[in-house]
């Protein structure tokens, strides 16, 4: 049958679309859109996995930094882009679990517009302080909040590093002010020059501060301390109750995605993610990667959104 007969012959069948634009994606080059700027977490990551998909697919593969308004601006972008597989989503702790409780009139609904594909594993934070804080332990900190309350400031450029450290803040018992930020970049910046005194940040993005020495670690929050700073204490062996997660890191689709095409690309992630040099480099970072499937995400992000709606009520944050 000619090709242009054939084709025409698919269109009227009611399973074609799909099939002939899986077909077509195929041939695109893959793009990545990471909701906030350059030199996060989820920056670094997304550039691993690209590397990755680019050598595995023999397709170009794109790193879009696409910052803004807590990662909606980004958010935005995939859920109107082609549903076939060519644009994903960098989904974060803000994107997926933290902004639909800190949104009134949040103008996507990560459970109904996107499907979690991906996910490279539990992540850690640190609590950063300059090298010449006047406090060198976690109790030092809360006893210097205690003593002059509110002169002490913390910078958040997401939902997550807003959150965390808002629940550290009430569950210490201090006041802490907060202040904004665009990127992670710009915070890190201004605790640097003294202009703000801590910043709650995922270790990813935290790391070649710690290991420059630029910034010293205060504590640390993760499911055991970490391997590569075994004398850091965890902010749980201080304050039992602070459960709060650490950075979750995915990857996203949007949800019309077949689902072929959605298992591909969970075979592809796990595969990434597992696999040297990826696995080592998440590993350095204090991620933990693992194989997940698609149910198992699906679960994870419904029971986590539930988790951050909690904190943000436990924390007294105002909705915005």
């Amino acid at each position: 049958m000619h090709r242009r007969h054939c084709l025409a012959w698919l269109a009227g069948l009611p399973f074609a679309a799909p099939l002939v634009d899986a077909a077509a994606a195929q041939d695109k080059p893959i793009q990545i859109i990471v909701p906030f700027g350059p030199g996060g977490s989820g920056d670094i990551s997304a550039r691993l996995l690209a590397e990755f998909l680019a050598h595995k697919t023999g397709r170009a593969v794109v790193v879009d930094n696409r910052p803004g308004a807590n990662g909606i601006i980004g958010v935005e972008a995939v859920r109107s882009a082609p549903a076939d597989g060519s644009v994903l989503l960098l989904a974060t702790t803000s994107t997926h679990l933290a902004n639909p409780s800190l949104f009134r009139k949040l103008p996507y609904d990560p459970g109904k517009d996107f499907r979690l594909v991906g996910s490279f594993g539990p992540g850690s934070t640190y609590m950063l302080v300059r090298p010449d804080a006047p406090y060198k332990t976690l109790q030092d900190f809360v006893a210097a909040a205690k003593k002059a309350p509110g002169s002490i400031n913390y910078g958040h450029f997401n939902a997550t590093s807003k959150v965390t450290a808002a629940l550290f803040a009430h569950e210490a018992g201090i006041e802490l002010e907060a202040i904004p930020y665009k990127q992670v970049s710009q915070a890190m910046s201004e605790l640097i020059a003294g202009q703000i005194q801590v910043v709650f940040t995922d270790t990813v993005a935290g790391d070649a501060f710690v290991s420059s020495g630029q910034l010293r670690a205060l504590a640390a929050h993760s499911d055991a301390r970490l391997k590569r700073y075994p004398d850091l204490p965890l902010i749980t062996e201080s304050y039992p109750r602070f459960t709060i997660r650490g950075g979750f890191l995915g990857i996203a689709v949007p949800a019309a995605t077949p689902l072929e095409v959605q298992q591909k690309l969970n075979q592809w992630i796990n595969e990434a993610v597992t696999t040297d040099p990826i696995r080592s480099r998440l590993e350095g970072f204090a991620f933990a990667p693992a194989k997940v499937s698609l149910a198992e995400l699906a679960t994870f992000e419904r029971q986590e959104r539930a988790k951050w709606k909690s904190y943000v009520d436990i924390a007294r944050l105002e909705v915005q």
